[in-house]
């Protein structure tokens, strides 16, 4: 990730919203926010059983900590539509990280 990052905001913009990158931007360690940021992704997209295809994008999910740092998902595009027609109404989901390593799990309610 850290090459990711300096890779630059051209970059990031195929797999972070601009909110992420913001948030992302702000932390002393921005790489390990925006690994965790990435496995929680991958983990909705495993959850869903759908892995990266018809149509879904990084972007589409988005992972922004609520006012007491609560980490919230927010999605749009094709993966809100799966959401839609699979009735999952509910999201829950935890991120660590630490330098080496970024872990991210995820529950999808219905």
């Amino acid at each position: 990730m850290e090459k990711m990052v300096a890779r630059g905001r051209q970059t990031l913009e195929t797999v972070f919203t601009e909110k992420e990158m913001d948030y992302c931007e702000t932390k002393a360690r921005s790489s390990e926010h925006y690994a965790a940021r990435y496995a929680a992704k991958e983990a909705i997209l495993k959850a869903m059983g759908t892995g990266w295809r018809n149509g879904l994008t990084y972007t589409d999910i988005e992972i922004l900590n609520e006012e007491l740092g609560n980490p919230q998902v927010f999605v749009q595009g094709e993966v809100k539509n799966f959401l839609d027609q699979h009735k999952i109404r509910r999201t829950a989901i935890s991120l660590s990280h630490t330098k080496e390593i970024a872990i991210a799990f995820i529950i999808l309610e219905t």
